[in-house]
């Protein structure tokens, strides 16, 4: 067996050549005085055979610690608290309860796009590290059965706590472990900046099995997510209908954008002492198949949640270089402005494709105005200041949109590459 399943190995070619030597030395018989040949062989023979079998067990671990622990953080993976998590469920006295929390980062993938999946296993490292000391501090003295912690996949993480006190106890975990991870990350140069939603759920009342409680829990991350993000929100009943509306909108606008369902509607900006046309502000519009023109009120927070906020602006992006090069051809010239979202520019490559767009539209600068909100003006870093700066030396105007929704600095303003600010009613 060793000389055929594992030929090149240097100990199955030593247990072989040990094998042909004390086979030469006959079948003999057993009972007799052990032959020299087998007396001064059969150490080294069981050596080399105990050296291959420590290395199959070593292999053997190996496999074991792969299959069920994430490789970056060295917490147990979907596969292990599933399996672990079912059995403290089963094991649980009647009446006990318990706390899921399901936990997704906040502004991770920026992490990963900005600084690169390196730095991003060094966040989730941390991450991690937070979070068992979370686990020591929550754990009580004496305790059975220990809270379970692990990472399921990407940037989403679950805590499970045995034998909570009640719902106030289980958000209370929560919170702390949410004050945890919103503390800055340093990693090599730089700070990072990243919060995280927090879904409760309560065993047996939200679910009798972890099917059920993660569901629940899931539903109140996604809750808190549409609240603002960075909080905690305990599973209620009513939040089904809502996230299942979510789910149900993201769908259709992945399917929206595919079939290229989505318009813009142009609104003049006229100037109020002659009159006259000067610019227009493009405005999006999805022309939904059975539920007719859409407005943006119902579908872009959904897409401001998910990643599709940046496939629907890079679309913007092109349709507006797409009219401006129409409108220079009927001899338009009046300037065209759009909305730009956070999560747009926080994708390094934005402002390069922004200008890759005009330049294949052959519209010059001075004709695209971008929009950006209040709340992305007052807390953008100098990167994309530095960037808005360098756009707007270039001829493309800047605004600031919604102006007075928010908590607004006035002395900020001074220090933004701008040329208008639109004020919020």
């Amino acid at each position: 067996w060793v000389a055929s399943e594992r030929p090149n190995s240097a100990h199955a070619r030593a247990v072989s050549a040990l094998i042909d030597r004390l086979l030469a030395v006959g079948a003999g018989d057993l009972t007799s005085p052990t032959p020299s040949i087998l007396r001064r062989e059969m150490p080294a023979l069981a050596s080399a055979v105990d050296n291959l079998f420590q290395q199959v067990r070593s292999n053997l671990d190996n496999v074991h610690v792969m299959a069920l622990y994430d490789a970056v953080t060295a917490l147990p993976n979907r596969i292990h608290f599933k399996r672990e998590a079912d059995r403290v469920l089963k094991a649980r006295a009647p009446g006990e309860r318990v706390a899921l929390l399901f936990i997704d980062l906040d502004g991770f993938k920026e992490v990963n796009d900005n600084l690169g999946h390196a730095q991003g296993d060094h966040v989730l490292t941390m991450v991690a590290n937070r979070l068992r000391d979370v686990v020591k501090a929550e754990t009580r003295p004496g305790s059975q059965v220990q809270p379970l912690l692990a990472r399921l996949a990407g940037d989403e993480f679950t805590l499970l706590f045995p034998a909570v006190g009640d719902a106030q106890e289980a958000e209370r975990i929560a919170e702390r472990a949410l004050a945890a991870l919103n503390d800055p990350y340093e990693t090599g140069e730089h700070t990072v900046h990243m919060g995280a939603s927090i879904g409760v759920a309560i065993g047996p009342r939200h679910g009798e099995d972890l099917t059920s409680l993660m569901k629940a829990a899931d539903t109140a991350m996604y809750d808190a997510k549409a609240a603002g993000r960075s909080r905690v929100s305990l599973y209620r009943p009513e939040m089904a209908a809502a996230v299942e509306q979510k789910i149900m909108t993201e769908k259709a606008l992945r399917e929206a954008l595919a079939r290229g369902e989505f318009e813009l509607a142009f609104q003049p900006q006229i100037c109020a002492r002659t009159g006259a046309v000067l610019a227009a502000e493009a405005l999006l519009r999805w022309n939904h198949p059975t539920e007719g023109m859409r407005l943006p009120g119902s579908f872009i927070g959904v897409a401001e949640e998910s990643s599709l906020i940046v496939d629907i602006g890079d679309w913007v992006v092109e349709a507006a270089a797409s009219t401006l090069q129409r409108w220079r051809a009927a001899g338009i010239t009046q300037r065209l402005t759009f909305n730009v979202s956070p999560r747009q520019v926080e994708r390094p490559d934005f402002f390069r494709r922004l200008r890759e767009a005009l330049l294949r539209s052959g519209s010059p600068p001075w004709l695209l105005e971008l929009e950006f909100t209040e709340t992305l003006a007052m807390k953008c870093g100098e990167a994309v200041i530095k960037e808005l700066a360098a756009l707007r030396n270039e001829g493309v105007s800047i605004a600031v949109d919604d102006f007075g929704s928010g908590y607004s600095n006035l002395s900020r303003l001074n220090d933004m590459p701008i040329d208008r600010v639109k004020l919020d009613r």
